[in-house]
């Protein structure tokens, strides 16, 4: 498993709310559903409503 960083926004209200989360997963594209999924149970956002700026490997 690799780790990986994803910075991006996703809206909260009216606002966009930056963010930053780690998470272990096997591709880079598992890691990303983790980010669309945590923040749709938790903040009910919607996948358009979330903005992926970088995604990298931590070592």
């Amino acid at each position: 498993m690799t780790l990986y960083e994803i910075k991006g926004k996703f809206l909260m209200g009216d606002k966009m709310q930056p963010f930053v989360k780690e998470y272990s997963a096997e591709k880079e594209s598992h890691a990303l559903e983790h980010v669309y999924s945590e923040f749709g149970s938790k903040h009910k956002t919607p996948r358009d409503k979330i903005k992926i700026e970088e995604i990298k490997k931590k070592e």
